[in-house]
């Protein structure tokens, strides 16, 4: 199969206006491409797709999809490069249409960026089908020519990073275990000399103090593990690392503050920021990313039993902090409060953390952009210009004081873990909790809660997990490496 784009036409002469390859295909056939599409009736819309068949030997069916406006590039309302996404967008929908005729290859028009299209393919044709006996039949796609081949696989390898992530997350939560998160991650990065993995067990995390994940994991018989991962891309090996942190409940019940039934199966994803830390760092070394990373993911499940948390118990952090635990569905934030305070160890350039923390987040902004809270204003313009790039948005929250004595006013300890106006910046008050481990001066939380499954809104992602913002996480780690900031 084939798979080549079209602008929409500027003028109102409703001829197709062709990529580059797309023009080179249609001289091929001498000129009929051209005159099938104009019989089709009106110019090809954004996203829309016409399929023909028998045209040439080599490419039995070929899918032309629309891309919108040719010279389309960052959209200052929208916060991402319209160009890019629409790319994404139009080659998803012409992969995903190959694959339904059953082709097992298709060839992709890198349609003027062969990154933005190699991740529409790739991500585009992504779905968890592991346990089923009926399986979508795999298409393999590749680039059309050869003029941007490095290009084409960088993108792949930035769209598998996040299909990692959206694996992890997918998989029902009696396949990935804390140590199977490991273990999995763990196999992905040992091809890489530059990496060490230490999948530490229960007896290290009680030696390191950190009674607040401990007093999580307890309620579960499944044991927690302290995953810590260590990349040295950078040419000097003590170079300040840059630390990801992700929340790992690879399962969430609530706790003896039980979820409701229903939808609470999808709390198999609520180690999303386990997911798409780790998923980003096992990219960074594909790419061979020239700086230190280290990534540390608290793993374990959250479940009712006897030896579980209970409303109203005081626990105490690795940094001493004593905690209220008011409610123990606000579990994750008490997982990042130890590996937070373990983070502070490295030197870090910057330590950013990522967590499918609160439903507030996605209250706040649906599955629009990541919920970003932060100390450093550096450290968010690289994030908010990674993420124009990958599509893959985020959006500055606040840190105020306001939300701080809201955890801090604590009848029993130093803090609560839910801000005594409860519903209020649910979202808001959370990062509040997390700032009281954090004394470095460049550190940002991302709340993806409200992004951590598509139903329809991301065109390129089929409906499930989605990985998201494993791509902006890598994009920004790119970003770093290049940057003079010490």
């Amino acid at each position: 199969g084939l798979v080549l784009g079209v602008y929409s036409s500027e003028k109102d002469d409703g001829v197709a206006q062709f990529t580059s390859a797309g023009d080179a295909f249609d001289r091929l056939i001498s000129g009929k491409l051209r005159e099938l599409l104009s019989l089709c009736g009106p110019p090809l819309k954004k996203g829309k797709t016409r399929i023909f068949h028998g045209l040439h030997q080599d490419f039995p069916s070929v899918v032309v999809v629309g891309l919108g406006k040719k010279n389309a590039g960052v959209n200052d309302q929208e916060n991402w490069n319209e160009g890019k996404e629409n790319i994404r967008a139009a080659v998803a929908v012409g992969c995903r249409q190959i694959q339904d005729l059953e082709i097992p290859c298709v060839e992709v028009d890198p349609c003027g960026d062969a990154q933005s299209a190699a991740e529409g393919a790739v991500l585009g044709l992504h779905e968890y089908n592991e346990l089923k006996q009926k399986k979508k039949p795999i298409v393999t796609p590749q680039l059309h020519g050869s003029a941007e081949s490095e290009a084409w696989q960088k993108g792949v390898i930035y769209a598998e990073g996040q299909n990692l992530a959206r694996y992890l997350m997918e998989a029902p939560a009696n396949y990935i275990t804390p140590i199977r998160f490991a273990e999995h991650i763990e196999q992905k990065l040992r091809s890489f000399s530059n990496v060490k993995v230490h999948i530490r067990p229960e007896s290290w995390i009680t030696t390191e103090q950190m009674g607040a994940f401990l007093s999580v994991a307890k309620g579960s018989t499944e044991p927690p593990i302290f995953l810590e991962i260590h990349y040295l891309g950078a040419a000097n090996t003590n170079d300040s690392p840059l630390v990801f942190v992700g929340k790992g409940v690879t399962f969430d019940s609530g706790g003896i503050s039980l979820k409701p039934s229903s939808g609470m199966d999808a709390m198999r994803a609520d180690m999303g920021g386990a997911a798409t830390v780790c998923s980003a760092i096992v990219t960074a070394a594909a790419l061979n990313l020239p700086l230190n990373i280290i990534g540390l993911a608290p793993l374990c499940e959250n479940m009712p039993s006897g030896k579980a948390n209970k409303p109203g118990d005081v626990v105490r952090a690795k940094n001493g902090k004593t905690i209220q635990v008011d409610n123990t569905d606000a579990e994750g934030r008490l997982l990042l409060a130890d590996a937070l305070c373990y983070a502070h160890n490295f030197n870090a350039r910057a330590i950013v953390n990522a967590a499918t923390l609160t439903g507030a987040m996605d209250v706040a902004l649906g599955s629009a952009a990541t919920g970003v809270f932060t100390n450093s204003s550096w450290l968010w313009t690289h994030l908010y210009e990674a993420s124009i790039l990958t599509g893959d948005r985020v959006w500055r929250m606040p840190l105020f004081e306001h939300y701080t004595k809201q955890v801090t006013d604590c009848p029993l300890a130093d803090v609560s873990n839910i801000g005594k106006y409860s519903r209020a910046g649910g979202a808001c008050t959370a990062a509040a909790f997390l700032k009281e481990f954090v004394t470095a001066s460049h550190w940002a939380h991302l709340d993806i809660a409200g992004v951590m499954s598509n139903k329809d809104e991301v065109p390129y992602l089929r409906k499930g997990m989605a990985g998201r913002p494993t791509r902006t996480l890598v994009e920004f780690a790119a970003r770093l490496s290049q940057d003079g900031h010490n």
